[in-house]
């Protein structure tokens, strides 16, 4: 089938299909735009959303449970999907819809010109029968008057009173008007003979020609359609294997949740190192009724230096009873004192890789001045080698600055870690007294043991010691007294709260670990500084 043939005269009908066909491109082009701006918004919406579920904390301050590295690999994998539809939205608006806001450029161009070919081709018709047109109606006019000059002369040749000269003038004026129709009907022919066969070109080459062009120009644009469509599709296509292999990363996100895993992570987060405690003893506060030798009741331990206190056995642990309640906050100490041993040794152990770290990098520093520094020496018209001695100075006080508190981070991480291995392998004994805590505490609130060593932790008291405690219900008797020179909070385990001023009984000297074990008037016993009290001793004093 060919428009030249079948459609010859279907100029304006083709004319507006054409343009229907390049309106029904810009269409298209519409629709993939708005297609790839939903494409976009996705995208958009999607990176907002990884970045708000995202982690904002510090990496190293992040939890390593799986189920958190779990979700965090699916905000990963989400993020990479995202970025997969802005690829689908970039190659749309490039690969599609550019192509075909092109295309119809040149689309409308083509059409345009080929519209004017046809356009001229009629024109020029047009032109040929006007031509034949006219000069056909001359024909008739100059025939019409020839036909009046034979009538007229016919009758003055007929008239006998008609004169010679009257007849001559009709008969010259006949062949005038004979000879004008001739020359007319010889022009007419000419411009009829032309007229046809330029008709014959413009039905059978020239319009054939045009509108041939212009159906090869819709077909093209036909294809291209097609091809725009394909492309669409294969644009999405391209990244369905990225797409599924962010997906398969989600699941496999999914597979490496180990509950057992998280618990241990739990256990290592939050040990304290502590043992629990035991069980209370049985207090008998029978003790002072009369009893007979066959008295069968439940035998209790007989006291020696006096009854037991009852406030002395519950106050010597009540403050180590917040398994279930509320800890007592103790203040930040620079050496982590106020941390369970455990959690210590890994605060100890984080900061000293911490400060290993900063050491390597200005031993780093320091090894580039001195490279530089050698090269200037060698090479004085580069810089001058003593500007760079400050820096070199400067950065050898900042190694031996670290080097010192690594050195006075790994006395303490020893210190934990030699409690914490001595604590494991001790076992009940009768001699409370080897369960003081270490390290002294100065007025300032630093625990040293002499004036030049570094800060050390508040007491930890022994696990075993409620075993100890209970081996004998009687309170240790008191060996002097002491009068509190400063307030102390007691807020670390084992420490006992006390007042300005306050007077105390002392039960325990200090081992030379600046600690002394003392007792409130109400038989609450704990240890306080050694320093911060005023002690008096007295010989065969006994507890209250």
């Amino acid at each position: 089938m060919s428009w030249g043939t079948d459609l010859w005269d279907q100029f304006d009908n083709l004319d507006k299909h054409t343009q229907w066909g390049i309106d029904f491109i810009e269409r298209y082009a519409k629709f993939v735009k708005e297609r790839l701006e939903i494409e976009q918004t996705y995208a958009k919406q999607l990176r907002s959303l990884v970045k708000k579920y995202c982690p904002k904390r510090p990496k190293d301050d992040e939890p390593r449970f799986t189920s958190c590295l779990s979700f965090y690999s699916i905000l990963n994998e989400l993020n990479d999907y995202a970025g997969q539809r802005e690829v689908v939205a970039e190659e749309m608006g490039h690969k599609v819809y550019g192509e075909l806001m092109r295309y119809s450029q040149d689309l409308k161009g083509e059409r345009k010109h080929h519209l004017q070919e046809g356009r001229k081709t009629q024109q020029y018709l047009d032109q040929c029968w006007k031509h034949m047109d006219n000069s056909k109606k001359k024909f008739e006019r100059e025939c019409k008057e020839a036909e009046k000059s034979q009538l007229f002369y016919d009758k003055l040749d007929n008239d006998i009173n008609a004169t010679k000269s009257e007849v001559e003038k009709a008969k010259s004026q006949l062949y005038l008007r004979q000879h004008m129709a001739e020359e007319s009907k010889n022009e007419y022919a000419a411009q009829l003979q032309n007229f046809n066969s330029e008709q014959w070109k413009h039905f059978n080459v020239a319009i054939p020609q045009i509108f041939k062009n212009l159906q090869d120009m819709d077909e093209r644009r036909t294809v291209k359609l097609g091809e725009m469509y394909r492309c669409f599709a294969e644009v999405e296509r391209r990244v369905i294997p990225i797409i599924s292999k962010c997906l398969e990363g989600m699941v496999t996100a999914a597979k490496n949740v180990d509950e057992r895993r998280d618990s241990g992570i739990v256990v290592e987060s939050f040990k304290s190192g502590f043992e629990p405690p035991v069980d209370f003893p049985f207090e008998d506060f029978s003790q002072n009724i009369q009893r007979t030798g066959s008295d069968g009741t439940i035998g209790t331990p007989k006291t020696e230096g006096g009854k037991p206190d009852p406030k002395h056995a519950v106050g010597r642990t009540k403050n180590k009873l917040w398994l279930f309640g509320k800890k007592p906050k103790a203040p930040t100490l620079e050496d982590f004192s106020h941390l369970p041993p455990e959690q210590r040794r890994k605060k100890l152990q984080q900061r000293i890789e911490e400060l290993n770290k900063e050491l390597q990098k200005e031993m780093d520093q320091r090894d580039a001045l001195n490279k530089m520094k050698d090269v200037y020496e060698k090479n004085p018209q580069m810089g001058d080698p003593g500007s760079l001695q400050p820096k070199i100075s400067e950065t050898i006080c900042n190694m031996e600055k670290l080097r010192s508190e690594i050195h006075k981070n790994e006395s303490w991480l020893a210190e934990v870690e030699g409690k914490h291995g001595s604590r494991s392998e001790r076992r009940p004994s009768a001699d409370v007294n080897h369960h003081a805590p270490h390290g002294r505490e100065s007025p300032e609130g630093s625990y040293t043991d002499d004036h030049s060593q570094e800060h050390r932790s508040p007491p930890q008291p022994d696990p075993h010691e409620f075993d100890d405690e209970f081996d004998d219900d009687d309170p240790l008797p008191a060996i002097g007294h002491c009068k509190a020179l400063y307030s102390f909070d007691g807020s670390n385990e084992g420490t006992l709260v006390m007042n300005e001023n306050e007077v105390l009984y002392v039960i325990e000297e200090d081992k030379g670990d600046g600690w002394t074990r003392v007792r409130k008037q109400g038989g609450v016993e704990g240890y306080v500084p050694t320093s911060y009290v005023e002690i008096t001793l007295e010989k065969n004093s006994k507890g209250s």
